[in-house]
């Protein structure tokens, strides 16, 4: 198992020591934490009393030569692999992270769907780390942080898209009461990190040219946890618990498994109150989403699948695709960089296989309670919306206009201030002639989704990423908590978000 490079031990109090190392998947490398344990005093009870600990990490962006498939990749990495090493911590922990840029280019890191503070050493997307330059970031989960599959990626705008289409990404992993559930906990867990890739003839990641960056690059190799094809075990009798990331830089995944139906019990930002049975799951770039297979199929191997789905990439010119969360190798290069060509047939991303046997495992009844959000104080319209234009000129030098209410991000620009401790309903429209499918994004604090066109959501959950498809209008409602400062929200085809769709929020307390 390849472990980041650990620091040295923490001092750890005199009553107790100890070293936590974290389970892992074979594809997916897993780092060791160490931490520093407080023991409970007399009046405590041990049973309902946690450790705090410090979990620490090394990461280095760097570049690397890296296998996909049958080609050599010349990628951008975390620790010379892809995807980045998965990181793990607790409610109530402190993390840690140690960031050394070894890239010729700046960068920074992005916790992406974590509730942490947007400044300083935290989530702090303004921040720009230099060639050569170490930067180490800390903060604190707050005590009540849901459990759930997050991720890191970089986040210096202007760079973004460039940055995770050469390989920068990582699971964040929080442990919690999600993980306790008796039937969850049972389960064979397995991350599922979907990300692809383009290089040329020489192993090199091609740049993206002006229609590439309209649409939002796609590459033509697919990858889960950066292989072509990976298979999983599934005992028959037994749960597989699938830990789903979209990490792509603009990519959809219209997921479906083979005579199985996908049990969700989690989206972006932890549980769902109870499962929902689902025939299929649609992945915008930045999603989430947990599922539960159960094992009771005929013995053999069944295909995760990725359907065709139409997100709009040649504005008017017809035909939407289905979805929504509600020789298989050469079916793996689909799409690539000379024109983000349209998928036309089920694309295979995986294989389940069953192996052995064990007791059946039933579902889970009864997840973890969602709250109801009061009635919002405030209500927003925000509009994205894209063209043609002399507006919004990115680096490309194509004129394109990537708009949020009718402006192209500026950083010296606020373009919205909300209260602390206040609830306010947004109201996100996707318009415009050349409209097309854009994922919205919003950090630091999770929401809700409450209706598409008026259609209100089949089930409660929080979201910290939200499709909106062309020509329609989603009500979101966000509890704004615990920490002031500024931070964005944009559109998660990073394409579109470096060339200008995104806003500033600031939060007062």
């Amino acid at each position: 198992m390849r472990r980041l490079n650990r620091r040295q031990f923490l001092t750890l109090t005199t009553s107790s020591a100890a070293t936590l190392l974290l389970a892992h998947c074979a594809d997916q490398p897993q780092a060791q934490v160490n931490f520093d344990a407080e023991t409970p005093t007399p009046a405590e009870n041990p049973s309902s009393v946690r450790s705090s600990r410090i979990v620490e990490f090394d990461l280095e962006a760097q570049p690397s030569s890296v296998t996909l498939g049958d080609r050599t990749a010349n990628l951008f990495t975390y620790n010379g692999q892809v995807p980045g090493p998965r990181l793990e911590a607790r409610p109530g922990d402190t993390v840690r992270i140690r960031f050394t840029n070894r890239l010729s280019e700046p960068t920074n890191l992005h916790y992406h769907g974590l509730h942490i503070p947007p400044t300083g050493t935290a989530d702090n997307i303004y921040l720009n780390i230099g060639s050569g330059q170490t930067f180490d970031y800390e903060f604190t989960l707050p005590t009540d942080h849901p459990a759930g599959t997050f991720f890191y990626h970089p986040h210096l705008h202007g760079r973004v898209a460039d940055q995770v289409f050469r390989g920068l990404g990582g699971i964040f992993v929080v442990r919690g009461a999600l993980d306790e559930i008796p039937e969850v906990k049972a389960a064979q867990e397995e991350f599922v990190f979907l990300k692809d890739f383009e290089v040329d003839s020489n192993g090199q990641v091609p740049n993206a040219n002006p229609m590439q960056v309209m649409q939002g690059r796609e590459g033509s190799i697919v990858t889960v946890n950066g292989k072509e094809n990976p298979t999983f075990s599934l005992p028959t009798g037994g749960l597989l618990r699938l830990r789903m990331v979209n990490a792509s830089t603009s990519r959809f995944y219209r997921l479906t498994l083979e005579n199985h139906p996908l049990h969700l019990i989690a989206t972006d930002a932890g549980a769902i109150a109870a499962p929902v049975e689902l025939q299929e799951i649609l992945l915008s770039p930045g999603e989430r989403a947990e599922v539960l297979v159960q094992g009771n199929q005929p013995a053999g191997g069944y295909r995760l699948l990725n359907l065709p789905y139409d997100r709009g990439m040649m504005g008017m010119m017809g035909q939407r695709g289905m979805g929504g969360m509600g020789g298989m190798r050469g079916m793996g290069r689909m799409g690539g960089m000379s024109g983000n060509t349209a998928q036309t047939t089920p694309q295979v991303l995986a294989t389940i296989q069953y192996s052995g046997s064990t007791t059946p495992l039933s579902l889970p009844q009864q997840l973890l309670p969602i709250a109801d959000l009061p009635q919002p104080a405030t209500a927003r319209r925000i509009e994205l919306s894209m063209g043609m234009s002399g507006m919004g000129r990115g680096r490309s030098g194509m004129g394109r206009a990537f708009l949020l209410n009718g402006k192209s991000y500026d950083h010296d620009r606020l373009d919205t201030t909300v209260r602390l401790d206040t609830v306010e309903e947004w109201e996100i429209a996707n318009t415009g002639p050349m409209a097309m499918d854009h994922p919205f994004h919003l950090h630091v604090n999770p929401f809700q989704v409450i209706s598409r066109n008026g259609q209100p959501e089949p089930y409660a959950a929080w979201k910290d990423t939200v499709l909106v498809r062309a020509n329609e209008t989603v009500r979101i409602r966000v509890p704004f908590r615990n920490y002031p400062g500024k931070t964005v929200y944009h559109c998660h085809i990073l394409d579109h978000e470096d060339q200008g769709m995104m806003a500033t929020i600031a939060m007062q307390a």
